[in-house]
């Protein structure tokens, strides 16, 4: 009652997104480094999404799930950068309460998807390395599906049982948000209302969401790597062990950077740190992934130059 008693009741419709301060001789050259961040990211994914489509030796489960991560790595960066963009372009950075608690709807659908999407990749690199003779019956495309589609639609509703707190919240006092996107701790900091409620149903769907997928993957790699290291051979090592390298350095990014922005603690000296921390969990790991998977991934390599040569071989066909 006292956070509600000492503010101003006025509500709010609209927020002010701080970003990453008001320099203006800064923006030019952040709209650039975004932009060309963004388009890198999209046209990583994307070629990823095209190489698993179309390449036959690749339509197995590993890079079924692989497709859908660069799916979910496009909608993921475009959830956040175009309102960035046109935020550095045009010098706006108002968003509206509804279109905030969107982004941040988006944002916690594409975070909770990935956590769990990256849990059946290390399922599918367990069973592979740890069972490989029941491989083919454990990892059928119905099962490939099940993981999938359970990814995603456990994400979009456990989201929005969050959000339907979240939208009766009014929101008073202050309209600046010190961040370059709607995240949950800026945004309820700016309630009238009290928000036990809505904390203590997010944290008990973020650690199911996250936390449980998180042990689960941790698992999943103590028995690969116990299980590799149990291999006679040196070169059977080796070659168990990049099945599943690139898979590993992603996870490790990604609960990395995630632990670093929302578990460790936040005094106000290390915002900055926080805010850069941010952008490497939001922006530079849907940029990199495609970039790991196709340096450490011989078939998607493989897969690469035989489009680039096919591409070369009929652009000579067409000439005159």
């Amino acid at each position: 009652m006292e956070k509600v008693e000492g503010r101003n009741q006025t509500p709010i419709v609209e927020f002010i997104l701080l970003g990453f301060g008001n320099v203006p001789e800064l923006q030019p050259l952040l709209f650039l480094v975004f932009l060309v961040i963004f388009i890198v990211t999209v046209a990583g994914n994307i070629l990823i999404i095209a190489l698993v489509v179309t390449d036959q030796h690749l339509h197995i489960p590993m890079y079924f799930f692989l497709g859908n991560l660069s799916c979910l790595e496009t909608c993921y960066t475009s959830t956040i950068l175009p309102r960035l963009l046109v935020s550095l372009l045009t010098g706006d950075r108002s968003i509206s309460v509804k279109g905030c608690i969107l982004q941040l709807y988006l944002f916690g659908v594409m975070s909770s998807t990935e956590c769990l999407l990256l849990m059946a990749m290390s399922y599918d690199r367990y069973v592979a390395i740890c069972n490989p003779l029941r491989y083919a019956a454990l990892m059928n495309g119905r099962v490939c599906f099940q993981l999938v589609a359970g990814s995603w639609i456990s994400s979009f509703v456990g989201c929005a049982i969050i959000h339907i707190f979240f939208f009766r919240l009014t929101f008073c006092n202050s309209k600046e948000i010190d961040h370059f996107f709607c995240d949950f701790s800026p945004m309820i900091k700016l309630s009238c209302d009290d928000t036990q409620t809505l904390q203590l149903v997010t944290f008990t769907i973020s650690a199911i969401g996250t936390l449980v997928p998180c042990l689960l993957t941790l698992t999943s790699y103590i028995c690969i790597i116990a299980t590799i290291l149990r291999i006679p051979s040196t070169t059977g090592r080796q070659k168990a062990f990049s099945t599943c390298s690139s898979h590993l350095i992603v996870v490790t990014v990604f609960y990395g950077t995630l632990i670093t922005v929302y578990v460790v603690p936040t005094a106000n000296t290390l915002k900055v740190l926080h805010k850069l921390f941010s952008v490497f969990y939001t922006v530079l790991t849907p940029m990199i992934n495609p970039v790991i998977y196709s340096l450490r991934n011989k078939e998607v390599n493989e897969s690469l130059r035989k489009a680039i040569l096919k591409l070369i071989a009929s652009r000579k066909g067409i000439e005159p």
